[in-house]
């Protein structure tokens, strides 16, 4: 898949999302801790990326070990409106395209006003 394909197809997905925990009543304007998870079997490769992103300071990253080989953990504190939201998650693409590895997705609690 190009990275265009890819983008396109994370931009629909996300906003799918959203609609949906905006029906769940979450405030999707209150900030929260988003999880964003990146993969690979590589150890080498996922340590690099979570360096890359803690580095340049795009959020908290760790290496997580699984049975299916690394994933990279980014957790950011930020609301989760549709522009923010998606903007993130092209990031989150294009280092995945940049590193060769796997984006797989996003996800967070929702928040109900108080």
């Amino acid at each position: 898949m190009s990275l265009v394909d890819s983008l396109l197809t994370a931009a629909y997905e996300d906003t799918q999302l959203l609609l949906k925990n905006d029906e769940l009543g979450d405030v999707l304007s209150t900030p929260r801790d988003v999880e964003f998870l990146l993969r690979t079997e590589d150890q080498t490769r996922a340590e690099t990326v979570c360096s890359f992103i803690n580095d340049n300071q795009y959020g908290v990253a760790e290496v997580q070990p699984s049975d299916q080989g690394f994933g990279i953990l980014v957790t950011i504190n930020m609301p989760s409106t549709q522009q923010v939201l998606c903007s993130v998650s092209a990031l989150m693409c294009c280092l995945a395209e940049l590193f060769s590895v796997e984006y797989d997705g996003w996800g967070t609690t929702i928040q109900r006003a108080a």
